[in-house]
């Protein structure tokens, strides 16, 4: 009996000691600003099999067979830290930053990675790295800062349009726009009735970073959006512990940038004697740019208040952003306000996070291309004033362009709201469920309108055209997260469902024949007195999709992820609505491996590959279903009226205006990635090169058919073997270094190498640039063609002038006449490197930022030389340049033709951006009670160019696209660029 009672007190005392389990959680975060850390090591000390990892908040839960003990905290860029336990117990732990240690945290899609987990492409750029200034848009903040991503204005117009191209042209007809995450939000590309940027509505001051996501294995988990990359963007959230307001003030003057250099009033007086021409001599002398531009100002303020307790934080800000342009009635103002809110409840398990971003536009635009027209060929021996008053005509009946300035109007108001709420729930242990819900809505009014005026020779009746234009963009997503950690081994498991829907609708009308009674038209549409004309149109698209991925690392040295996400789109066709985009990633932390583990000078070595596809789905609504119209003209009707005497007596019949296509497919990008990040030196020398091969196919196209009996002029297909091929190397270096407690720099740049290709195309050239202006309209400049770049300039080879006066170009095939068929591949628009380097200095309390950008081996096409500065403007008194005089035999009659005569070269590298600032210690000031920060600083923008180019600014394009296929390098009399210095004053409280 005593042996079983021996045995029972055994059984029971193993027992008990199995149930002594203890539960250790809690928080980790940064103590730099306070911000969750996810994906730390929690490691029982002595005991490598027995820990845990934080999730995306931070926090951390493990149980323990020890009562006390000593618990491991560690994370790749932050101090190494042990700290004891005792019990249950909950712990709020701090980790500092390594000295120069790379930025750790990366938003991907749907969550967040440590950088040393990342096997992807991925650049992060935050927000004490954004170019500085006057700045209207998320996309002002990148240019020059990522490798591989080339960010260019077409314009110099407040909040201009922006190409930005990461990783090469991929489409034809989808452009180069990437899809851009808000918050969680993902945005809808499609026009939303404002003539500027859409990414304006965001208030840059409130974004906190940038992820550019480049290669397919961080973008394939946005699957059909993807092919162009994915730019995401996070704004300001309250950090715990940390009550800030913050005040920012700053004023900026602009001016014109950079002068074509046309004829002075005497050199033109000199010169139209010089060809024999008519010379109408005003006896002025006019500086027509200095008069049709000016000292642009422009003005923000913008106050925020954050802060944030154990369970809750909270974000909010208002801004007024007012920018003038440096002509004239043209202005951007911004009214922005923004609330970011976080609340935890449920013992931290219920989480949820609240964003909402409102905004009103108003922006008011020139007719731009006639006053740069007018900048470049007015007569400057002419002046826009007689007797104190302006004149009506200038020379050749021109209509005085300050005339014009006052009854030409472009007025736009865009009100913009873009909320979304994300509750999540940890179901259990590493389990979490999370719902986001968003919506995106604009609404845009936009009147261009001319008030009636006359003058002796010109007339105009007034007219009116406005718009109205609603988008809503509405988004469910589902996602389902489960971290597993077991010995050696992390997984993270994301599996998700969204559901997207996007409403377009727009409503038009244009009137005519205004009274001229001092009115606007837009403020008397009842009194037009001509035909109004009127149309409308209205689109939805769903998207819908499943996704999955695994992330998994062994002993942190060994990474691997795998994606896959399958996309079905409403604006395919019923044999293909859904497509498919997988991506695996590898990657292998060389510098944990036991040979470099104690290395002093390789400190972070780390090799990624990755091969993926994405989609693109960025085309036109209903394309792959039927459409009809009425039509009694030709073939098209019957006269089933025998009386009938003309057309008018006809019925209409039913006509195809597009035909049906249910096989319509993706267009599908597939990119293999091979890159080395590196940090040596303790981290000073940091950097990364990427090779990449990006290529797509199953291109779409609208094209003519070749079967004659096809009842329409055109049909959206997908072109077979037909390719677009993207190959190139990116390196981005950074090298920091503290000389001692007062001085501090860091130097570095990136370059990208980019090769374009389009192959198997079976078309001799796909025009997509074309010339504009009387007897050019139409005529080749760009295009498509096999074996060469997109944007591929195809013109005429210009040898000079004959005996006759008149242009010679090269006989290609030697046939004795210049046609079509002696054009030659001439260049190209697109760049092939991009590169930006940067210079800091700290020097106790001032700071130096200076930023260069610049491009080479590509060509522009100068149109506003081919069509103004020519000698038969010149003779007929209109200014140009010492182009229209450089060939002394040539006839004032000679034809303006598209050739390589106005090809010049597009290299250049610019000072964008250099700032100066002093940060004050307020307790200095006797302001230390009150005020945390105060920092004055002076900013210049574009401060210099250099190049060849002889044109406004070597960053454009305004050309004329042809079948909706992108342009590319021309320039056509565009909004010339500013100069700018901005002034600004920040406050802390």
């Amino acid at each position: 009996m005593k042996k079983y009672y021996l045995i029972l007190i055994l059984a029971l005392g193993f027992t008990s000691y199995s149930i002594a389990q203890v539960n250790v959680s809690g928080t980790v975060v940064s103590d730099a600003d306070g911000i969750p850390i996810p994906n730390v090591s929690v490691v029982l000390k002595g005991q490598i099999n027995t820990g845990t990892v934080t999730d995306f908040d931070g926090v951390f839960s493990i149980n323990l067979n020890d009562e006390n003990g000593v618990l491991i905290f560690s994370y790749l860029g932050y101090e190494t830290k042990e700290v004891l336990y005792s019990g249950n117990q909950k712990l709020n732990i701090i980790l500092k930053e390594e000295a120069n240690s790379l930025d750790e945290v990366v938003i991907v899609g749907y969550g967040s990675q440590k950088r040393s987990d990342v096997t992807g492409a991925i650049s992060s750029v935050k927000s004490e790295d954004f170019n500085q200034g006057v700045v209207a848009n998320a996309g002002q903040l990148l240019q020059g800062k990522v490798a591989g991503v080339n960010v260019s204005s077409s314009s110099g117009e407040p909040g201009a349009t922006q190409d930005v191209v990461i990783r090469g042209v991929g489409s034809l007809r989808s452009g180069t726009t990437p899809l851009y995450i808000v918050d969680g939000f993902a945005l809808d590309n499609s026009g939303n009735g404002i003539a500027t940027n859409p990414l304006n509505f965001i208030n840059p001051q409130d974004i906190e970073s940038i992820e550019v996501l480049k290669d397919a294995s961080s973008t394939a988990i946005y699957g059909s959006r993807a092919a162009n990359g994915v730019i995401v963007i996070t704004t300001k959230k309250g950090k715990k512990g940390r009550n800030k307001v913050n005040i920012n003030v700053s004023s900026g003057f602009s001016t014109l940038a950079n002068k074509v250099d046309v004829f002075t009033a005497d050199e033109f007086r000199a010169n139209v004697t010089a060809v024999n021409g008519t010379l109408i001599d005003g006896g002025a002398s006019t500086n027509w740019q200095d008069e049709l531009t000016r000292t642009a100002v422009s003005k923000n303020i913008n106050f925020s208040m954050s802060g944030g307790t154990e369970n809750s934080s909270y974000a909010a800000s208002v801004g007024v952003d007012d920018q003038e342009g440096i002509l004239r009635n043209s202005n951007l103002k911004r009214y922005s306000g923004r609330l970011n809110l976080t609340q935890k409840a449920i013992d931290d398990k219920f989480n949820v996070t609240f964003n909402l971003t409102a905004t009103k536009l108003d922006n008011t635009r020139p007719n731009s291309g006639s006053v740069v027209s007018d900048m470049l060929s007015l007569n400057p021996t002419d002046s826009p004033y007689e007797n104190g008053e302006l004149k009506g005509n200038l020379s050749n009946d021109i209509l005085n362009p300050f005339i014009g300035e006052i009854i030409y109007g472009d007025y736009t108001n865009n009100n913009r709201i873009l909320a979304n709420i994300s509750p999540s729930y940890k179901i259990a242990k590493g389990l979490t469920y999370k719902l986001n819900v968003g919506v995106d809505y604009s609404i845009t009014e936009r009147d261009v309108q001319y008030m009636p005026y006359a003058t002796e020779t010109n007339t105009t009746l007034g007219s009116l055209n406005t718009a109205t234009t609603k988008n809503n963009n509405t988004l469910i997503e589902n996602t389902l997260t489960y971290n597993f950690y077991k010995k050696l081994s992390s997984f993270t498991f994301l599996l998700g469902y969204t559901y997207q829907q996007t409403e377009v609708n727009q409503k038009q009308f244009y009137l005519e024949g205004f009274p001229d009674n001092g009115v606007e038209p837009r403020y008397q549409i009842e009194t037009a007195n001509q035909q109004t004309t009127q149309s409308a149109y209205a689109t939805k698209n769903e998207l819908q999709s499943f996704f999955g991925r695994v992330n998994y690392t062994f002993n942190d040295k060994y990474l691997m992820t795998a994606t896959m996400r399958a996309d079905g789109s409403s604006k395919f066709g019923e044999n293909n609505k859904y497509g498919y985009f997988p991506s695996v990633a590898l990657g292998w932390n060389i510098n944990k491996e036991g040979f470099l583990k104690d290395s002093e000078n390789i400190n972070n070595l780390k090799l990624r590959a990755s091969w993926g596809q994405t989609g693109s789905q960025e085309i036109p609504s209903k394309i792959t279903q039927a459409s009809y119209t009425e039509s009694n003209t030709d073939n098209n009707t019957y006269p089933l009226d025998s009386s009938a005497s003309d057309l008018g007596g006809y019925p209409y019949g039913s006509i195809f205006t597009r035909l049906a296509n249910p096989d319509i497919q993706w267009e599908v990008s597939t990119q293999t990635n091979i890159g080395l990040d590196f940090g040596l030196f303790r981290n000073k020398l940091t950097g990364t090169v990427d090779y990449f091969s990006k290529v797509t196919d199953n291109i779409l196209l609208e094209v003519s058919p070749t079967d004659p009996i096809v009842p329409v002029s055109s049909y959206w297909t997908n072109i077979p073997n037909m390719e677009i091929r993207n190959n190139g190397v990116e390196i981005a270096l950074d090298y920091n270094n503290t000389i001692n407690k007062d001085f501090s720099y860091n130097i570095g740049g990136n370059i990208s190498i980019t090769k374009n290709e389009v192959v198997n195309s079976p078309y001799q050239i796909l025009t997509t640039g074309a010339a504009q202006g009387s007897g050019q309209t139409g005529a080749t400049i760009n295009g498509v063609l096999n074996g060469e770049a997109i944007g591929t300039f195809y013109v005429q080879e210009f040898i000079g002038i004959g005996e006759d006066g008149l242009n010679q170009f090269t006989d290609i095939n030697n046939d004795g006449e210049i046609l079509d068929d002696d054009r030659i591949v001439a260049g190209n628009a697109l760049p092939d490197y991009i590169y930006a380097f940067y210079l800091n200095f700290n020097y106790k309390k001032f700071d130096l930022g200076l930023n260069f950008n610049g491009a080479g081996g590509n060509k522009i096409y100068n149109h506003v030389a081919m069509s103004s500065f020519n000698k038969g403007n010149l003779a007929n008194s209109f200014n140009t340049t010492g182009r229209a005089v450089e060939y002394l035999d040539e006839s004032a009659t000679n034809s303006n033709l598209v050739s390589t005569r106005y090809l010049e070269d597009g290299d250049f590298l610019r000072l964008n951006n250099a700032t100066l600032a002093y940060n004050f210690t307020p307790e200095a000031l006797g302001l230390g009670d009150n005020i945390k920060n105060l920092r004055l600083s002076i900013t210049g923008q574009n401060l210099f160019v250099i190049t060849d180019y002889s044109g406004f600014d070597p960053e454009i394009n305004t050309g004329s696209p042809v079948g909706g296929i992108q342009t590319f390098g021309i320039d056509y009399y565009s909004y010339p660029k500013s100069r700018t210095i901005l002034l600004s004053l920040n406050v802390e409280f």
